[in-house]
C-alpha cells in the first residue's frame, strides 16, 4: 500500500484527498479495477461494504460521490477483502445474480437511499418506471425526483439504476452512457417488461 496526495493516480492506485471539512472516514479504502465488455470498471470499498462503482472513463463522478468530505486516507489496490471484483466479473461473465448479495452502502440523502433500496429489489432481467418507484415510495408525483436520485447513484450495476426506464418504455438517461444501460439490460435478458 502507498499513499499520495491529490486527485491524480486513482487508476494507478494511489490517492489521498484533503477536503476542507473532513468527516469520519474508514482506516483505508480498497480500490479495484477490472475489464468488462462495456469498459473498465473501478470499484471502491471500505472493507465492510461496496461504496462506489464507476466506469474508468468517468472517474470524477466516482471520486466525488465517495470521497467528498473525507480527510487523508490510505488507498489499497492489492486487496479485495469482500470479493467485489470476483462478483462483478462473474456478473459480466453471465452469472447475473452474482452481485445481488454484495454489501453496498451508498452515500446520499434519505430520499436517495430509499430509492436505491427499491432499486436493489428489481429482479435482474426486469425493468420498472420512475413513476412506479415514486408510487412505491408513496409519492406518485415524484417521478422526476426518483430520476434525479437514480442519476446520483454512486454504485451503478450493483444498485441497478439501469433497470429503471421511462414511462413510455424508452431507455432514458444513464450516467455512464445509454449504450451501457442497453447492454446491461440485454445482458440480463430484459424484454422491457414493466413492473408496477
Amino acid at each position: 500500500m502507498a499513499v499520495a496526495l491529490g486527485r491524480r493516480g486513482l487508476m494507478a492506485g494511489f490517492t489521498v484527498f484533503e477536503p476542507a471539512d473532513p468527516i469520519e472516514s474508514p482506516e483505508r479504502i480498497f480500490v479495484g479495477k477490472l475489464d468488462s465488455p462495456i469498459g473498465s470498471v473501478v470499484y471502491l470499498t471500505d472493507g465492510k461494504a461496496l461504496r462506489a462503482v464507476e466506469f474508468a472513463d468517468t472517474p470524477d463522478r466516482l471520486l466525488s460521490a465517495f470521497l467528498r468530505g473525507m480527510g487523508p486516507i490510505p488507498v489499497d489496490t492489492r486487496s479485495d477483502p469482500l470479493g467485489i471484483g470476483a462478483a462483478i466479473r462473474a456478473y459480466f461473465g453471465g452469472d447475473i445474480h452474482a452481485i445481488e448479495a454484495l454489501p453496498a452502502t451508498p452515500s446520499g440523502t434519505r430520499f436517495q437511499k430509499r430509492v436505491w433500496s427499491l432499486l436493489r429489489k428489481i429482479p435482474a432481467g426486469r425493468t420498472v418506471t420512475y413513476g412506479a418507484i415514486a408510487k412505491q415510495l408513496g409519492t406518485p408525483s415524484a417521478a422526476r425526483a426518483v430520476g434525479a436520485a437514480n442519476g446520483a447513484n454512486p454504485i451503478p450495476i450493483v444498485v441497478p439504476c439501469h433497470r429503471v426506464i421511462g414511462a413510455n418504455g424508452t431507455l432514458t438517461g444513464y450516467g455512464s452512457g445509454v449504450f451501457r444501460k442497453e447492454w446491461l439490460l440485454t445482458h440480463e435478458g430484459a424484454q422491457l417488461t414493466l413492473l408496477d
